[in-house]
């Protein structure tokens, strides 16, 4: 055992001293043609040896060691092939908070039966992610994955054939690109957590393909489309309940003919004002939906007893703006979503919407300090439209400290959460820090 690493120390120190003797060797032929003591030919020709020498030393590294490591602020660690046809990307995201007197956006009152009860002060580790991504073979066939430790789950993973931006071809388990609130990454959010709009209307991960592209770029004319089937139960099942799949469409319009990155908050300070429009579309049938948070095709929903396959219908869609402009960020969503019941002929039509907007006073007035960014949401549900008094409503005010953009950031926000039913409204605490590295 002790030869190999004799071995590799001698190497190790072998290369130090070439490394340091052509170091020299350069710095000695500036002095000598300084001095006088060569000629201008025989100066270049000097050059010429030491530039050729290094080049086969690199050469000989590079079939040693044919991986290069870095990191940057966007991506993380990157280890990648010296020919660029290999990347991968590792990154760790931490998101610990504090919250007063409830963990989350519940669109139910308290019920401390089903560990929902609303009174409590507490710590948690929210989110705990290890996220690996990158390319193989060429740098247009991507990969990501994404695995979160306190629910041990495999998110996210998905492959991308990428070769043409007007068409690529994603397969996989993620986001499905229907609203931009949903798909903007827990980890670049104005607030704590998303809106009570969310839990309602979302279409959450699924499993299945895609096709989406960019057209008429750095035009008024540009578009992004994306169309995709899914499975169209949720998070990690691989069987569907009926031969219904889940099919979605989505156009965004991004008017200025710049790209608007599923990001909140303007942290780059966008010099040009960036916006963009959308509508998106969804149709699935399904054997989970629950009646209660009006959630549908979600894997923590279990299957209700008396439920048949593909029992439920549900078509949605969502029209949704998106705006960022020197320090200042909107975006707002307005849902509509008809559920279905197949066996009772029951119809039921929910509506929702959020706007939110940020800012970072700074730019308007030097004194305050420039990681310092203010935001405001309102949000409400309406479970029914045919149903009164049952809307529930949000208010949200946020303040963030960012130290390096999304990367590491505090945000601390408090709410005003209007319940249905007359029940007492709920003032919410709570206080975050997300830290990826």
């Amino acid at each position: 055992m002790r030869r190999p690493w004799f071995a590799t120390i001698v190497c190790v120190i072998g290369l130090g001293l070439i490394i340091q003797a052509n170091i020299t060797q350069a710095g000695l032929e500036d002095v000598l043609y300084e001095k006088g003591q060569l000629t201008k030919e025989e100066w270049i020709k000097a050059k010429a040896d030491n530039e050729k020498t290094t080049d086969e030393q690199d050469k000989k590294l590079d079939e040693k060691f044919p991986v290069k490591t870095s990191y940057d602020r966007k991506n993380g660690l990157e280890f990648k092939s010296r020919d660029g046809n290999f990347a991968m990307q590792l990154g760790l995201r931490f998101q610990f908070r504090y919250s007063y007197p409830q963990e989350s956006d519940s669109l139910k009152p308290a019920d401390p039966l089903d560990n929902d009860d609303k009174d409590v002060s507490s710590f948690r580790l929210r989110r705990a992610r290890l996220k690996i991504g990158g390319h193989g073979f060429q740098p247009w066939l991507k990969y990501y994955f994404e695995y979160d430790f306190p629910v041990n789950t495999l998110l996210d993973w998905r492959v991308d054939v990428a070769k043409y931006k007007w068409a690529t071809l994603r397969v996989g388990q993620w986001k499905v690109n229907y609203n931009r609130e949903r798909v903007d990454s827990s980890g670049v959010q104005q607030f704590a957590d998303r809106s009570i709009v969310n839990a309602p209307f979302t279409l959450d991960r699924q499993v299945g393909a895609m096709l989406s592209g960019h057209l008429f770029e750095s035009t008024p004319a540009y578009v992004i489309y994306h169309v995709g089937v899914f499975t169209g139960l949720g998070l990690q099942q691989p069987h569907n309940d009926d031969k219904h799949m889940l099919y979605i469409a989505r156009l965004q319009w991004n008017f200025f003919g710049r790209d608007l990155p599923f990001s909140q908050s303007d942290t780059d300070y966008t010099e040009n004002p960036t916006g963009s429009l959308a509508f998106a579309g969804a149709h699935n049938r399904s054997d989970r939906c629950n009646p209660t948070t009006l959630s549908c095709n979600q894997p923590t929903l279990i299957r209700p007893t008396g439920v048949v396959d593909g029992q439920f219908e549900i078509n949605q869609a969502v029209e949704e703006v998106a705006f960022k402009y020197r320090g200042f960020s909107l975006q707002h969503e307005f849902h509509v979503k008809e559920v279905v019941n197949k066996s009772t002929a029951a119809r039921t039509t929910s509506l929702g919407a959020y706007a939110q907007a940020g800012y970072f006073p700074h730019y308007m007035v030097d004194f305050i300090p420039q990681p310092l960014e203010v935001a405001f949401r309102y949000a409400f549900v309406d479970p029914n439209d045919t149903v009164r008094n049952d809307v529930l409503r949000e208010q949200t005010v946020a303040i963030n400290w960012f130290f390096a953009g999304h990367r590491n950031k505090l945000t601390l926000d408090a709410s005003h959460l209007t319940q249905e039913g007359g029940v007492s409204p709920v003032d919410r605490v709570r206080l975050q820090w997300d830290i990826s590295f």
